[in-house]
Formats: C-alpha cells, sequence, structure tokens
C-alpha cells in the first residue's frame, strides 16, 4: 500500500496547494515552512521530473532531520541545470563531486561529521542512473558494503540525458537512445542488458532500500522520512521521466511516471535488511502498450509492420514484477 492517501487526479481542485487537505495528508511543499532547498531560477527543461522528485525528496530530508543536512551531488543534469557557475539554486550545503563518486565523497562527510561529534548533521548523496549505475556504481557498493550512514537517492530518467541522450545501465529495452538508434536490425536497447539498482541494493542487506515514482509525491516524502529514521546506509530509487529524452509532452511527466508504475514496468516497494516490507499494490495491471505509445522513444515498435514480440518481451518483463513483488492481488486480478 503507498503513503499517498489523497491522488491529485481523485481530488481535483482539492489538491491545490494541498491546503484544502486535513494538515496529516498535506506534503511538505504545502507548508510555510518548507525550505525551497532547490530554489526557483535554475534551468532544468520545462516538465523535468528529475527537478521535482529532488525539490520533494530534500525537502522531506530538511523536515526530517530539522534542517541538519548535508548534499552531495554527482555530475549530471541535476548538478548542470541548478550549479551553472557561479549561480546555484541550492539553499542547503551542497557539494559537487565528480561523476562517479558522490557516495564516496558523502561517507566522507559523514565521516567528517562523526568526528566533529556532530551526529544530528545527517548526509544525502545524489545522482541520476549514468552516475549511480554505471560510472558510480563501485563507490556506491562500497558505501553498501561499509554501511555508512548515508541516504543516497537516484534520480533515474534512464539515459544519460546531459550529455546526449545515451543509453545507460538503467535505460529499457528496446528504446532508442542516441546509442540505440533502431536502424537496420537494432530494435533499439538490448534485451538482457542493465541493472537493477534496487534489487542490488538489497542483496547488500542495506538498512533501508526504496523505490518511488514523481507521481505519488507524498509517498516519496514519507519514505525519505522513513529513511532518516535509519543509521547507516540507505538508498531509494525514484523514477523520474525526462520529455527530452523519453519523447513525451512536457506536461505529460506525472502521467508517464503513473504509467510506469501501473503497467509494473517500475515496481514500487520499500525493503529492510533485504526483505520487502511494504510493496504499492495496483488497482490493476495496464497493457504496457499504454505507457509506451506516448514516446516517440518507443515509436519504432508501432510502426509497421510492428514488432508485437518485442512488446511481448516487454509485457512478459512488466508479468514478472507483478509475480516477484505481489503488485496485484489474486482476487482483484481474477476480477
Amino acid at each position: 500500500m503507498s503513503y499517498q492517501p489523497i491522488r491529485f487526479y481523485q481530488t481535483g481542485t482539492f489538491t491545490v496547494g494541498n491546503r484544502l487537505l486535513p494538515e496529516a495528508q498535506r506534503s511538505v511543499q504545502s507548508g510555510r515552512e518548507r525550505t525551497n532547498s532547490l530554489n526557483s531560477g535554475h534551468r532544468a527543461c520545462q516538465g523535468c521530473g528529475e527537478a521535482l522528485g529532488a525539490r520533494y525528496a530534500i525537502d522531506a530530508a530538511m523536515a526530517a532531520t530539522n534542517r541538519q543536512l548535508v548534499a552531495a551531488n554527482a555530475t549530471g543534469c541535476l548538478e548542470v541545470f541548478s550549479t551553472p557557475y557561479p549561480e546555484t539554486s541550492w539553499q542547503i550545503p551542497w557539494i559537487h563531486s565528480l561523476f562517479g563518486n558522490a557516495a564516496a565523497v558523502g561517507t566522507g562527510i559523514a565521516a567528517a561529521l562523526r568526528v566533529q561529534g556532530k551526529r544530528d548533521v545527517r548526509v544525502v548523496a545524489q545522482g541520476g542512473d549514468g552516475g549511480t549505475t554505471d560510472i558510480g556504481f563501485g563507490c556506491l557498493s562500497g558505501m553498501f558494503e561499509r554501511n555508512d550512514d548515508v541516504l543516497y537517492i537516484c534520480y533515474d530518467n534512464e539515459a544519460y540525458m546531459n550529455t546526449g541522450v545515451q543509453r545507460s545501465s538503467a535505460t529499457p529495452p528496446a528504446a532508442r537512445t542516441n546509442t540505440t538508434m533502431p536502424v537496420g536490425e537494432s530494435t533499439g536497447a538490448r534485451f538482457g542488458q542493465g541493472k537493477n539498482l534496487p534489487l542490488i541494493a538489497m542483496a547488500h542487506e542495506i538498512p533501508y532500500v526504496a523505490t518511488a515514482t514523481v507521481a505519488e509525491l507524498r509517498d516519496l516524502e514519507a519514505k525519505v522520512r522513513r529513511a532518516m529514521e535509519f543509521r547507516g546506509a540507505r538508498y531509494i530509487h525514484v523514477l523520474v521521466p525526462c520529455p527530452l529524452g523519453w519523447g513525451h509532452g512536457s506536461a505529460e511527466t506525472i502521467k508517464m511516471a503513473r504509467l510506469a508504475q501501473e503497467t509494473a514496468l517500475f515496481p514500487v516497494f520499500e525493503a529492510e535488511h533485504g526483505e520487502v516490507t511494504n510493496v504499492s499494490k495496483l488497482r490493476r495491471q495496464l497493457p504496457v502498450e499504454d505507457y509506451l505509445k506516448p514516446q516517440s522513444r518507443f515509436a519504432h515498435l508501432f510502426k509497421p509492420p510492428g514488432h508485437a514480440d518485442l512488446i511481448a518481451r516487454i509485457q512478459a518483463l512488466a508479468d514478472r514484477n507483478v509475480q516477484r513483488f505481489g503488485l496485484v492481488d489474486a482476487a482483484e486480478d481474477a476480477q
């Protein structure tokens, strides 16, 4: 079950600003005490899911730590659009790391704070999927293995968007990128490649692992707050659609994140010490075509003569997630 009791598309104007909702159901962003950790003036693309996810995640972390927070940020979209020298949109202590060592820098910050006796100051490390699943994978695994007291948040837009939409190990199969063009016999990114970072994090049996999307922002906030209740290594993987790289309208970012979850291509769950503890159930599983068709990166799958075989393979991946995480109750599935 999700932490989000109220859904934007179910309540209409009652969610505007959240101020018409009971206080317990409001998001951190609706309160005057919000910190605006990622402030206005940044240069993200219109409809950027990463900017939205980072704003909510870091403000929730600030609220959970009484504003005692330091962030390390890998090179990538989030760093580039928020800190064009000599400007910054960050309103917190924020350190830019290299592309691949945000986890190591976060570990170093935590160690320095521990030596100074500042246990009330917490550390967040941030990166995109390229800096997390590829370039920074070794540093991140080391952070997990040592159980360093850092919350690592991956904002996954499923490619290297900042450098021109190249494939990463989080790019889904059959997706078009500038390094996996559907030309000739190629049909986009290959099946059988890539990494499932949440499952890898669980295999390290660290205290807390969670997935989230920008379609359920209260859920994201709640998981950040929950993560801050633990000491040791923690990991949150957030799906953040990219209109530029995915090829959907800038007004459809939330819709695409929701469809990723409702087709079961992106399961939303929590785990503690390697065991799944909570799953966001689906009322019903939607066919993967509902998610694929609005995105131009999958347009080649639907052009004559079509690729029904590839779509069926993608559907099989979603069905496997349903079985693995129990996303659909048997009684509901029978209906």
